[in-house]
């Protein structure tokens, strides 16, 4: 007879996102942990909040969802733990040790790759008393929202994504790539709709920032189409707004959602993040 305890969860919304209560991450064992990948690959997202955890807990953490995936602005990853990026205006001995309003606008992290990454992991170290939310965008549901019509029009259309054309177009973040950094991030194309490799469900896998054109369509005919499809996936009830707390841990499913970080009054709070990617495989 099983003695397994199933952990305690509660949606973050209908049928998207779900908060595991009551766990400790750091002293965890393996049937707990196995429990929290569970849920992380059928809900899109999982929130763990009031966890201590250390650098090598979050390497130990995320490795439970595949290898984690380099980064590639490495002048903001934590020293001695190159996996892990900084994201925040703290500052030491007046120097800033991480990337400060990273990830405004909708996207999907490292979709100028080949292969984006899997998942994405938040740790809040310090957070500001107001503002600075974290947005997140159920593509399954929005794509079980068109109509038969458009899912038929939009299978098979390509994306063509650019690393350089989202360090051209972001309002904010903005960093001159290196010439290594050129090299090293080729475009990329990728099908707006994608399946998800676990259980075959759809999304509407659209982006802003990196998409610089539609295949075989107008620049700004594809383009405006882009547009008009963020917004609808977009729309509220498709988007579930985290408010931190310290100790927070929110973790995405890349292949199945859009999120975007928000503004917050950087000369009177500082915020610190500590962020991790799992590598993934290329979209289908």
């Amino acid at each position: 007879m099983s003695t397994t305890v199933k952990l305690k969860t509660k949606e973050l919304m209908p049928n998207f996102g779900t908060e595991i209560l009551n766990v400790n991450l750091a002293t965890a064992d393996d049937e707990a942990r196995n429990q929290v990948v569970e849920n992380f690959n059928r809900h899109g997202a999982i929130l763990l909040r009031d966890q201590k955890m250390t650098p090598d807990d979050l390497m130990s953490f995320v490795s439970l969802f595949g290898e984690p995936e380099n980064h590639t602005q490495k002048q903001f990853t934590l020293p001695g733990y190159p996996k892990i990026f900084l994201i925040g205006n703290k500052k030491i001995d007046g120097h800033q040790i991480g990337s400060n309003f990273d990830g405004i606008g909708w996207h999907t992290d490292y979709s100028y790759k080949k292969e984006p990454v899997k998942c994405t992991m938040l740790y809040a170290v310090e957070v500001p008393a107001e503002d600075g939310d974290t947005l997140l965008a159920d593509l399954c549901a929005a794509y079980q929202a068109l109509s038969s019509e458009k899912k038929k029009e939009f299978d098979g259309l390509v994306l063509h994504h650019s690393y350089a054309q989202l360090q051209n177009t972001r309002p904010y973040g903005c960093n001159k790539l290196t010439k290594q950094q050129e090299e090293e991030n080729p475009d990329v194309f990728h099908p707006l709709i994608r399946t998800h490799p676990v259980d075959g469900r759809k999304a509407l896998w659209v982006s802003t920032g990196t998409v610089k054109d539609i295949v075989g369509m107008p620049n700004s005919e594809g383009l405006k189409l882009i547009d008009e499809l963020v917004e609808f996936a977009t729309q509220d009830q498709f988007v579930h707004r985290h408010k931190w707390r310290v100790g927070d841990i929110l973790l995405w499913d890349n292949r199945c959602t859009l999120h975007t970080g928000t503004l917050f009054d950087d000369t009177k709070y500082v915020r610190l993040a500590h962020r991790m990617w799992v590598k993934g495989d290329k979209p289908y």
